[in-house]
């Protein structure tokens, strides 16, 4: 790899479902000469994209896991990761966003701003990425991107700016105008490989100017010798740029293209932009902690002769092995180099680098500072640091959600259970939403996941890649539990069997909080539990944390004060503080008024006008409260608060009653408090549980 950083961009192509990622990525491939043939995501001719390499996203043409690639465009390096739209697969775009240093927002002129848009621009805004934004299906009928730019403001609170007019819209989107060069746009050839740039047609011109007006003083704000230049009436074109770049920057403005990735228009522009709006590694400020000096940040300089610094963001277990997918944000990686992994202080030896085009790999002999890579054969877990042995700098970790669905897995025969016990091993591995555990009680295997796809394309990968035959039981809610009122306990724990006994008293109460899953604080006075004990105790009460004494859900949202207690120079231990914490919280904790709480699910519904009556139905029958409507020419978004527990195969019945026209996402909001006939129904259920265990 020849390292001139300057020329080095990292970028992730981000979006809502459908809205022409992989078709962007895979037209950005075929236009910097990456692959020679393009193939569409649901093509006739059974390829499907390049960066859709698994045979389960071909076939069912949606993007499952991020894939990288390499490419290049006017001398520049281009590190491209597309990532997953459906909100299930979020971590993929959560830990790329997290490596990358520039990111395109890719948003359907006929949709626009659509509740995963959201979700995406929440996480670029987590990660501070500087991005671009480009307005996709301008060929499609109801096309507006006039419309797009002014959600991007409203709904998103973007400065966006638009960059580019069309030349016509739907089945007359013929090219662009570019408002800073103030030139025509045309894509020729049977691909749009060539390029044809002209004089702006007449009855254009005027709206051109109002256009490219607005984008001077959007720009201007930014620059003063861009305000001098307007108030002259002397505008250059790099002088528009190094402004508009200026802002992009540090994520003030964002600027908007045009085009239509399936028509193949509008591509190179936007590769063009990446190039002159988008920073090079060097330009972004990445922070590592310092774990000899009390976490204290430290810059890192994307400089290859330093100390290495190298994040492993994702983890993929090929046929040769691990293969680990690295960000070097400092040094630079060779082949024979010894590294240490700061989480488990292992040393490692470097075997084989790669570099990465989907599945495919290419063997590299150095990874500098600022690229992308991959490592084989090295044990680690995804968000581990790989530094230059002699230096502690780890970096920080990634935000990982709660999983929020879970269902029971029962494997067929005893062959199926050790091949999904090697694949389960290997999913929590690579996923970290996707969570194994055993239920004590029933001895049933659950997996957890972010939604009813996510578990169900492991359990059809478990099937294909693992041949493992599994039945699958009902989904269960991870419900919680929560105090509602104050409560106080005073309890003493004595033991006397002869020699040592055991005896502690602890008194105080407990209430409920907001924001904290537990909090613990300490207001005895004089010594009446000695300081020592106080980690007992609290480690008591924590224990009764995990399971309710009702219902055996995690128990969340609760702060517990001592303020008095007593102990026994001889009798007293760390054993009987906590044997007293665990009888003071169930003491306590039976008089707080203990609430079950539900997990409630932001749901978006997409669907034409006619359904709309039908699908408020069945959302008001699954305990949906809606929120909001909104009319987008012939179709109807509808934004409902729905409990998980009633969304259960809802995207069959849905399918059913708009003749599969309407589609739907579903993402976390809150914990909410469940009717009380629920709660009775659950208790019940419980009851039942204990009695076939008895």
């Amino acid at each position: 790899m020849k390292n001139d950083i300057c020329n080095v961009r990292n970028i992730g192509i981000s979006a809502h479902i459908d809205a022409g990622k992989t078709t962007l990525t895979e037209r950005i491939l075929f236009y910097t000469k990456r692959i020679h043939a393009i193939h569409d995501v649901k093509g006739k001719d059974g390829v499907g994209a390049t960066m859709d390499f698994m045979e389960i996203e071909k076939e069912r043409g949606i993007t499952i896991t991020s894939a990288a690639t390499y490419t290049e465009w006017l001398d520049h390096k281009i590190n491209i990761i597309d990532t997953p739209g459906h909100v299930d697969f979020t971590i993929e775009v959560e830990r790329s966003l997290r490596v990358l240093d520039g990111a395109i927002l890719v948003l359907c002129a006929v949709g626009g701003v659509q509740s995963q848009s959201i979700t995406v621009a929440q996480q670029m805004t987590r990660y501070k990425v500087p991005c671009i934004a480009f307005v996709n299906k301008c060929d499609r009928s109801g096309a507006n991107p006039s419309r797009v730019i002014d959600q991007l403001k409203e709904k998103l609170g973007h400065n966006a700016a638009a960059m580019q007019m069309p030349i016509g819209l739907e089945a007359d989107f013929n090219g662009v105008i570019d408002l800073i060069s103030m030139k025509a746009i045309y894509f020729d050839g049977n691909s749009g490989e060539k390029v044809r740039v002209e004089a702006i047609p007449e009855d254009l011109l005027p709206e051109a100017m109002h256009k490219r007006e607005h984008l001077i003083d959007a720009a201007a704000m930014f620059s003063d010798e861009l305000t001098e230049a307007a108030l002259e009436d002397n505008v250059t074109e790099d002088l528009l740029i190094a402004a508009v770049r200026k802002a992009t920057l540090t994520r003030e403005l964002i600027p908007v293209f045009l085009g239509s990735a399936y028509k193949n228009k509008g591509v190179q522009p936007l590769l063009d932009a990446v190039t002159k709006l988008l920073p090079s590694p060097d330009e972004v400020e990445n922070q590592a902690l310092d774990l000899d000096d009390e976490e204290k940040p430290v810059t890192l300089l994307s400089d290859p002769e330093e100390p290495i610094v190298a994040f492993a963001f994702k983890l993929e277990d090929g046929r040769y092995g691990q293969l680990t997918y690295i960000r070097v944000y400092q040094g630079t990686l060779k082949k024979g180099d010894t590294i240490v992994n700061v989480r488990s202080g292992k040393k490692i030896k470097v075997g084989r680098l790669v570099r990465m085009h989907a599945n495919q790999m290419e063997d590299i002999e150095s990874i500098p500072a600022g690229y992308i890579g991959a490592l084989f054969g090295i044990d680690c877990a995804s968000g581990d640091t790989f530094v230059t042995p002699g230096r502690s700098l780890t970096m920080a970790s990634m935000f990982i959600p709660d999983p929020v669905i879970s269902l029971a897995v029962v494997p067929k025969d005893n062959k199926s259970e050790i091949n999904m016990s090697k694949a389960l091993s290997r999913f929590t591995k690579e996923d970290p939403t996707f969570k194994v555990y055993s239920n004590d009680e029933t001895g049933e295997t659950i997996i957890s996941g972010m939604g009813e796809l996510h578990l169900e394309v492991y359990i059809e990968r478990m099937h294909r890649e693992y041949d493992t035959e599994i039945t699958t039981g009902i989904p269960l809610v991870a419900y919680r539990e929560t105090i509602t009122r104050r409560s106080e306990f005073n309890y003493i724990h004595k033991k006397q069997t002869g020699g040592a006994g055991q005896f502690a008293r602890v008194a105080g109460y407990m209430e409920p909080i907001t924001g904290e899953a537990f909090a613990f604080e300490s207001k005895v006075r004089g010594g009446a539990i000695p300081t020592n004990f106080l980690p007992a105790c609290e480690k008591g009460f924590k224990k009764c944390l995990i399971k309710s004494p009702r219902l055996a859900f995690p128990i969340t949202g609760i702060k517990i004060v001592l303020n008095d207690g007593q102990s026994h120079a001889v009798d007293s231990s760390d054993m009987a503080f906590q044997a007293a914490a665990r009888g003071a919280f169930l003491d306590g904790y039976a008089r707080a008024n203990p609430v079950i709480q539900e997990p409630v699910m932001k749901v978006v519904v997409e669907s034409p006008t006619e359904f709309q009556g039908a699908v408020i139905a069945l959302l008001n029958q699954r305990r949906g409260m809606v929120v909001g409507t909104q009319d987008e020419g012939h179709m109807m978004v509808i934004e409902t608060q729905s409990p998980l527990a009633e969304m259960f195969g809802f995207a069959t019945v849905l399918r059913s009653a708009t003749q599969g026209k309407a589609q739907f996402t579903m993402e976390f909001l809150a914990y909410k408090s469940v009717p009380r006939g629920i709660a009775e129904e659950l208790a019940k259920k419980a009851a039942e549980e204990k009695n076939k265990v008895a």
